[in-house]
């Protein structure tokens, strides 16, 4: 037995043998495609998992780069669950990036401002998806981000992401990202990232943060503006309030969805995921009550989501989609959802479905929004990137 055995392994079997020994070899590696790091920072593969990959349909599929990382609205659960749509439903490459305190490698903590790991992604993107909330990121990980914006690439930001980054460090590199900079050395960089790249920074709460809700219009000059398509007025509700912006927004902005401020029926619960509001809620609302000054919220009403060109200085022109409407349970409305992912279909500048298919994938139990404030909520919570991959 030994002496044919031998005979096979070292006479005419010999390439054959080899062939099965590097098939079996190249296909004994972790094919989940899940987001592996060491504790070095290098991506490699080890049992930490710490951003999350979903294949698309083919090697040709575009690559689109999701980031959360926001301590109120909960993006940790809205981007993976956008990104399963965008992946099962329409055949692109996802990853999702998450905050996570370096200590705690593979434990999602929204409050950890200062790390979100595979942003090297970014450099095979062709999509950037935004959902961060005044962020303060090491050197290493800004530079991709920026890298990103210099080639002219597109992004698409979601509530929050107009105040991004916060950046306290007055001589840091990447202090005109800011939501509050000045502009005083880069006067084309007034307002940061949010007003530069997206059309507006965080300005205020246009409607009563958790007692009014947003119901969304389409602009009057964009009914045939295929980011509409499959949406019609009344489609689009959330809980979340809508965002105040300065108008007209800047340059070459063009509204695309409005957002109607609508008072709540029932009453105020805070246990509730919606906080008592409906969307079967239809007085529209004419003041803000929780604002020091008296004005109608509906007159006029403001952009909700927006198109808008934009240009780094030395960088190529690009052009940015944001909807400020987008929270984790706003995504359990189907319109809110399709807002999305038409966006990233147009700007992507692949032709929009005129009706995509925008079903939920897998479970998909949503949070209310609010903070989480109190020491140590989510080490306690222990809600890992891993508990988000695709069984």
């Amino acid at each position: 037995m030994v002496y044919f055995l031998l005979r096979f392994l070292t006479g005419p079997f010999i390439g054959i043998w080899l062939l099965m020994f590097f098939f079996i070899c190249c296909n004994s590696s972790d094919t989940s495609k899940q987001g592996k790091e060491e504790l070095s920072g290098e991506r490699s593969e080890t049992d930490i998992v710490q951003w999350l990959d979903y294949s698309g349909t083919d090697q040709a599929s575009k690559n689109i780069v999701l980031i959360s990382g926001d301590e109120e609205y909960r993006s940790e659960e809205a981007m993976p669950q956008l990104a399963k749509i965008l992946s099962t439903h329409h055949g692109f490459d996802c990853t999702v990036l998450f905050a996570q305190d370096p200590a705690e490698p593979g434990l999602i903590n929204p409050n950890y401002l200062h790390h979100i790991p595979g942003l090297d992604a970014l450099d095979d993107a062709d999509l950037m998806i935004i959902f961060t909330r005044f962020r303060e990121l090491p050197h290493e990980q800004m530079q991709h981000i920026d890298n990103y914006l210099k080639s002219g690439k597109p992004v698409l930001g979601i509530r929050t992401a107009t105040h991004a980054f916060n950046i306290k460090d007055s001589t840091s590199t990447w202090v005109h990202y800011s939501n509050y900079y000045s502009g005083e050395d880069r006067p084309v960089w007034k307002d940061g990232f949010g007003r530069l790249v997206l059309g507006e920074r965080w300005f205020s709460h246009h409607g009563h943060h958790k007692h009014q809700s947003t119901r969304g219009l389409i602009a009057p000059a964009s009914s045939d503006f295929p980011i509409t398509n499959g949406i019609n007025d009344g489609d689009i509700w959330g809980s979340t309030d809508v965002y105040g912006v300065r108008l007209p927004l800047p340059g070459d902005s063009q509204p695309i969805i409005l957002g109607q401020v609508i008072n709540r029926r029932g009453d105020f619960d805070e246990n509730d995921i919606f906080y008592g509001m409906r969307d079967t809620d239809d007085a529209v609302a004419d003041v803000n009550p929780a604002s020091k000054n008296e004005y109608d919220p509906n007159d006029p009403m403001m952009p909700i989501a927006w198109t808008k060109s934009y240009q780094l200085p030395e960088g190529q022109p690009g052009k940015s989609f944001t909807s400020t409407i987008g929270s984790s349970s706003d995504l359990l409305n189907p319109g809110v959802r399709r807002l999305l992912v038409n966006a990233a279909f147009w700007l992507l500048g692949e032709d929009v479905p005129e009706e995509a298919n925008v079903n939920l994938v897998g479970k998909y139990q949503p949070s209310a929004y609010g903070f989480k404030t109190e020491e140590g909520y989510w080490n306690n919570k222990n809600l890992r990137v891993a508990d988000y991959m695709l069984k």
